[in-house]
Formats: C-alpha cells, structure tokens, sequence
C-alpha cells in the first residue's frame, strides 16, 4: 500500500510537472504582444488622419470650384437677364411696327381708294365734257352777258381739268410716298424679326450655359457632401482607433502590472498548502458560480487559478482567502456565491474540478487571471474564458 501510494503520488507530480512544461503565453509575450497591436492601431489611426487630411484637401478644391462656378452663374445669370430683357424690347419694337404697318396699310387703301374716287370723278367729267363739248359751248355762249364772260367761263373749265388732274398727281404722289413708308416700315420689321432671331438664339445659348453651369454646381454639391460624408466616417473609424488605442493601453499597463506582480511571487508547491474544512464545499461552489455552463477542462482551469493565487506569495495564502479577496470574483459582489452556497448548488462536475485542483492539477498553467474574452486580450482560452 505503502509502495502503491508513493508511486500514486509519483505519478500525480508528473503529471503536475508535465502539465507545467506545457508552453504557457508568458506576461513578456502578452506585453509584446499589445505592444504590436498598439503600434498597428496607431499606424491605422495615422492612415485615417491622413485620409481626413485628403478629404479635407478635396473639400477645399471642391468649395473653392463651386464658389467659381457660382460667380460664373451669377454672371451667366446677369447676361441672360440682359438678353432676355432685349428680346422683350425688339418684341416691342416688333409689335409697335406692324401697328405702324397696319396703320400705314390703311392709309395706303384710304389713298388708293380716294386716286381711285378721284379718277374715276374726273374721267366721268372728261367723257362728259367730251360728249357734251358742243352742247356745253352753246350753252356757255348763250349762258355768257359777254364774250369776255364766255372767255371766263371756258377758262374755268379748263381750270376744273387742270385741277382735276393735279389733284389726281398728288394723290398718285401720296399714294407712292405711303407705299414707301410700307416698303420701308417692312424692310425694318423684317431686319427686327432677323435681330429677334439672333437674340433668341443668344438667350438659348446664354440658357445652356445657366443649365450647364447650375448641373456642374449640383454635382459638385453632390460631390462635397459625399466627400463630408466619407470624411466623418473617417473621423468615426479615427475616434474609434483612438479609443481602442486607449483600451490597449489599459490592458498593457494591466499586462505590465501583472508582470511586475508575477515577478515579486514566490511559489509555494501545492504539499505546503494546508487546507480548511470547507474548502473544497467553498471552491465547488465558487466553480459552480463562474464555469457551471462551461466544458470540464475550464472548470478545473477556474479551480486551478485558484490554487494558483493561494500558491503565489502576492495573493492570500488561504482558499478563502483568495475567494473573498475583494472585489477579484464577480459571483461574491453580486451574492450568487452565497446564494449557492446556501443551498449547495456545484455539481458533481465542479466537486471533481475542486478535487483535481486542489490535488495540484491545472489546465492553465500558473495563470492567476480570468475573464470573458475581449478584443486584444491574449491567453489561453478555454470555453467562454480567457486565462491569463
């Protein structure tokens, strides 16, 4: 029995040593290691400044473009106004000359009616003169108190034909004097409608212009706010770096502190620990509380942390020392230990995680922390815990 027992314990401190030469991610490793993701989050961070500086570039260009392109129409916007402002002044000119026109043409008729009138007057005189000329000189002769009268009166005739055929002269002059009023006041209409042509033209030029200087203005817009909107995602993604560079360096000052903490332990071996009654109830239960949903290997990882603490000169050197060390197990703060303790909730799971942990066994090496994972934690992770 004697022989069997001393080669039990043979075998168990094997095992303890075998477990130990495990490769463990040391306080060194875990230091350099966040020392890398720091430095890798500050080059990150520099690129994204750098971005910002870019962005911050473009949006100079693009205000300082869109505020030429502004002036541009603004100034496009003036000639247009101009321009529109002449056409509406030759489509005055135009309606006021084809009144003048009409009116012109009017006169025109009124003058050929009244050359017409007249003519038509003096050829019915003429023809009556001619066809009654000896009857109208008996009468004149007989009419006449003396040949002087008769001399007078013929000489009124004739006087009556001389009149008559410079009215009509006249008329005919007026007639070609209205008619080169018309020619001419047409002649001006058709230069003005030539001139309201060539101004349309240029306010329809002028037009796209605006049209095609505002659409430039638009997507230069569209373009700023774009650019606005990737430089505040950069800003985001820059503040965002900024804080995981801060909780990096808290982690790194921790890992640091961890490290100086380890390098003061001293290490007792497991056969120098003496244990209390209840120890094994308290740490079952302890276990229950942090890994009762956990694979067996991170049960007795959590009992061997323990262990690990109660072994290490920095920590209590009792069970319950280390588990009611303050503020160091969540489930003491919040009474869930208490609770399960109360009412002997561990498991049988957890009774044999104790017992192994308790005989010196560790799926952890000497770590003496552990927690939920997080982003850049390092260690060994086991089920939902990382072990450090």
């Amino acid at each position: 029995m004697r022989k069997a027992g001393k080669k039990h314990v043979a075998v168990m401190m094997a095992i303890v040593l075998l477990m130990c030469a495990f490769p463990m991610t040391t306080y060194a490793d875990k230091i350099s290691d966040l020392e890398q993701q720091i430095n890798d989050k500050k080059e990150e961070q520099e690129k994204t400044q750098q971005e910002i500086s870019n962005r911050e570039d473009e949006l100079d260009e693009l205000n300082e473009t869109t505020e030429g392109l502004k002036g541009q129409l603004g100034s496009l916007n003036a000639e247009l106004e101009k321009v529109s402002q002449n056409l509406a002044e030759l489509e005055e000119e135009i309606e006021a000359k084809i009144l003048e026109i009409e009116n012109t043409e009017k006169q025109l008729a009124s003058a050929r009616q009244t050359e017409e009138d007249q003519y038509a007057a003096m050829k019915k005189r003429i023809q009556f003169m001619y066809e009654k000329r000896d009857y109208m000189i008996l009468e004149i002769f007989l009419g006449s108190a003396s040949f002087a009268d008769f001399l007078n009166r013929n000489d009124y005739i004739e006087q009556l034909t001389e009149y008559d055929r410079q009215q009509l002269e006249a008329f005919k002059a007026t007639r070609r004097e209205i008619e080169e009023t018309e020619a001419r006041l047409q002649q001006e209409k058709k230069d003005l409608d030539e001139l309201k042509v060539s101004v349309e033209k240029e306010q329809s030029r002028v037009e796209g212009l605006v049209s095609q200087t505002s659409g430039k203005i638009s997507s230069y817009q569209r373009e700023i706010s774009e650019t606005e909107a990737e430089m505040l995602e950069f800003e985001r993604q820059w503040e965002e770096q900024k804080n995981n560079i801060a909780e990096l360096q808290k982690q790194l000052e921790e890992e640091r502190r961890l490290s100086r903490l380890a390098a003061q332990s001293k290490w007792r071996d497991i056969s120098e620990i003496t244990f209390a009654e209840g120890d094994r109830y308290l740490l079952a239960n302890l276990i229950y509380c942090e890994a009762g949903n956990q694979p067996y290997e991170g049960q007795i990882a959590v009992g061997a942390v323990v262990m690990n603490r109660v072994m290490s000169s920095v920590f209590p050197d009792t069970v319950v020392g280390v588990i009611y060390q303050n503020r160091q197990f969540s489930p003491v703060a919040s009474g869930r230990l208490a609770l399960a303790l109360a009412e002997n909730h561990a498991t049988d799971a957890c009774y044999r995680a104790a017992d192994a942990a308790m005989a010196g066994n560790t799926t952890v090496g000497n770590c003496l922390f552990f927690r939920t994972p997080i982003e850049g934690l390092t260690g060994m992770q086991i089920g939902g815990h990382i072990f450090y």
